[in-house]
């Protein structure tokens, strides 16, 4: 009898230990459900999976952080073309920016997703009222469309929280007072650049932050900062690598100038506002001069 019984017992034995398995495979899910129903930031529903993690390339909400892109306006106003970035580059109101915000962008450690693909096949809408909520820093309604479009649908958000995130992000960021209202050229090292937003910013750390340049002159294109997926300063990943952004010893930033447009006057007085062309071009002189 009792050798008939200890196969019972093993029986019994397997039984319970298979139980036990069981639940604990199925804690972290329930641990994860109840993580994206109380989390007040929709981005943090899918864990990041990069290139060669579970999720394949491309799939929204799968991504390591953020980078928040900040044009410098007048870099981008010198070389807008005839009727492009009105918006931005010749307002009637005479009003110049500085940096503006380009876009929230979601980044893998090395590399970044593009153009996800919505559920169901949808294809990405950015209503109106979104729109023009955001025309304050990111002053050309092409770009806001263009933004969620390319990066705003692998956030995992519709275009409202977005957005939202955007700005609340960009407003995290102080902007140093020499970057405000500039009236004159300044020449700066890259390192200058960062430097003066660590010291305007406390919570701000030199790797977090990346400082780009282009085009003739190395001229001040943006600044780069990196968020987590929850909000929070962190260092930048393989992409905002400053050797990356601008290898160039001094970079040339472009004054920001403001000045009110001049009223029509005449017997045409439905004639447009008179376009501002940006940066003047420098003057050429003479050498017999």
């Amino acid at each position: 009898m009792k050798n008939k019984s200890i196969p019972s017992i093993i029986v019994i034995v397997l039984c319970a230990l298979a139980v036990l398995v069981l639940r604990n495979i199925d804690a972290p899910n329930a641990q994860e459900q109840h993580g994206r129903s109380s989390s007040s930031w929709p981005s943090n529903a899918s864990k990041p999976k990069g290139p060669g993690g579970m999720a394949p390339p491309n799939t929204a909400g799968a991504f390591d952080y953020y980078t928040m892109v900040m044009s410098w306006s007048p870099t981008h106003c010198s070389n807008a073309q005839e009727g492009r970035d009105d918006e931005q580059c010749a307002r009637i109101d005479g009003h110049r920016h500085g940096f503006v915000l380009h876009g929230v962008w979601p980044q893998y450690e090395r590399g970044y997703p593009e153009a996800c693909r919505l559920p169901g096949r949808r294809r990405p809408f950015v209503p109106n009222e979104v729109i023009n909520d955001m025309l304050d820093i990111m002053p050309s309604r092409g770009l806001v469309i263009h933004e969620y479009r390319t990066h705003g649908t692998c956030s995992g958000l519709d275009p409202a929280a977005y957005y939202a995130l955007s700005r609340r992000l960009f407003n995290v960021v102080k902007i140093p007072d020499r970057f405000r209202n500039p009236f004159e050229a300044q020449f700066m090292s890259p390192e200058d650049v960062e430097a003066e937003f660590v010291r305007a910013n406390n919570w701000l750390r030199p790797e977090m932050i990346s400082v780009g340049c282009s085009g003739y002159g190395n001229r001040l294109r943006d600044v780069r900062i990196c968020f987590t997926r929850n909000g929070q300063g962190r260092a930048c990943g393989d992409n905002e690598a400053q050797n990356k952004m601008c290898r160039a010893r001094q970079v040339n930033v472009p004054p920001v100038r403001s000045s009110p447009r001049r009223a029509n006057t005449g017997s045409t007085p439905n004639m447009k506002p008179e376009r501002d062309r940006g940066l003047p071009r420098p003057k050429i002189l003479d050498w017999r001069d």
